[in-house]
């Protein structure tokens, strides 16, 4: 994976992290992928939220639309990827760092 994380993905990342207006990231994310990516990509993420919740296979299936062979791939990267799943997953429940500590007083 090192090598996908070049200066391109870099410049990529800095644009993304400093962006906080949902408006904004929005017409970014319309302008930089296609109708089919970003419905694909938000799918993975409804997928993983389902999977962390123990659905089954086929609940995931009727509910997002999802074949089998993406439920299974978002499944290998929930529990052998590099974590971004549980990070994603921990800002939609409220956990995510945005740079405040959890009750660090």
């Amino acid at each position: 994976m090192s090598n996908l994380r070049t200066q391109e993905v870099e410049m990529l990342l800095e644009v993304l992290s400093a962006m906080d207006d949902k408006d904004q990231l929005y017409a970014l994310i319309e302008d930089l992928f296609t109708i089919r990516e970003i419905k694909e990509t938000s799918q993975r993420l409804s997928v993983a939220q389902l999977l962390s919740q123990g659905k089954p296979y086929t609940a995931i299936a009727e509910i997002t639309g999802a074949s089998a062979t993406t439920i299974a791939r978002v499944s290998k990267a929930l529990n052998y990827g590099s974590g971004g799943y549980r990070l994603a997953l921990d800002v939609l429940n409220g956990k995510g760092s945005q740079g405040d500590e959890p009750d660090a007083e």
